[in-house]
């Protein structure tokens, strides 16, 4: 064997030891009992939603989407953080493109929308997981999950008032989770909302003691993953369409979906199981 051909089979130890250690993945994906569990995994920094952040955890979430071995996603974090919002140095740095940043804020607020509403539109339920703060984008992040366990230390705001920034983009979501005088005092004055208080205004389903939201987010995650996937899909595309209408509008194609819902192998299975005092079986179909 030549010695160009050993030394790109089998690298020496003295050139492994030169090569740089491996990055740790922004996103760390587990999965057990059908629940996809990713995890931001920049807990030193406070998870921001980094260019990266954002483009790796979009693309763990269209894995959990394409992967029939899912039923619920679970959002968490590492760190004593959930997330802290955008990465405000990486959005600085670009102020010394020739342009002043424009192209790159717009890149950034337009993949973190879009990042939003994939979380809206996956087919499958995703539940965030809180510890510690979620503040602006974080916040955001967690308002367009479609269900929230959070830890009895967990905290939310949208800060980006105290900074001249109004959190215009988490407004979206915000707005869409809580009442609009909620929403309005979170947005104008920057407070930092509690847990048990972000529970009565409706940003989170669930407070458990500090250090318990993982145990809680997956006890709730397993028990939805025990449905049909398909009705779960159903269900919650039809939930935040028919919001979009009127009440007439959203009665009709509500009784359009019900129908064909009706028509599903899984509803005749589940009706049947019922009736005859039986577990279920799905099929998905």
């Amino acid at each position: 064997m030549d010695t160009a051909h050993r030394s790109a089979a089998a690298p020496s130890p003295e050139a492994a030891t030169a090569q740089p250690a491996a990055a740790a993945p922004l996103v760390i994906e587990e999965t057990a009992d059908g629940v996809r569990r990713l995890v931001l995994n920049d807990g030193r920094r406070r998870n921001p939603l980094s260019e990266a952040m954002l483009l790796s955890l979009s693309d763990a979430l269209r894995a959990a989407a394409a992967d029939p071995a899912v039923h619920v996603v679970v959002l968490a974090a590492d760190g004593p953080a959930f997330s802290a919002g955008h990465d405000l140095k990486e959005l600085t740095a670009h102020r010394a493109d020739p342009d002043r940043g424009r192209r790159f804020f717009d890149y950034t607020m337009r993949t973190c929308a879009d990042l939003m509403t994939q979380i809206v539109r996956l087919p499958k339920p995703v539940i965030a997981e809180v510890e510690g703060i979620a503040t602006a984008a974080g916040c955001q992040l967690v308002a367009s999950c479609d269900l929230a366990v959070a830890g009895a230390d967990a905290r939310f705001a949208t800060p980006g008032v105290s900074i001249g920034l109004f959190c215009s983009t988490p407004m979206v979501a915000l707005s869409r989770n809580v009442g609009r005088k909620h929403a309005m005092h979170m947005l104008l004055t920057g407070d930092m909302v509690d847990a048990e208080r972000a529970r009565e205004i409706g940003l989170v389903n669930e407070v458990v003691p500090a250090g318990e939201a993982r145990a809680a987010a997956h006890a709730l995650a397993a028990r939805i993953a025990a449905r049909s996937p398909l009705t779960l899909k159903i269900g919650k595309e039809a939930f935040y369409r028919q919001l979009e209408y009127d009440l007439d509008e959203a009665y009709t194609y509500a009784a359009e979906v019900m129908v064909e819902n009706m028509m599903a192998r899984d509803a005749e299975e589940g009706i049947g199981a019922f009736i005859e005092k039986r577990e279920p079986t799905w099929e998905g179909r």
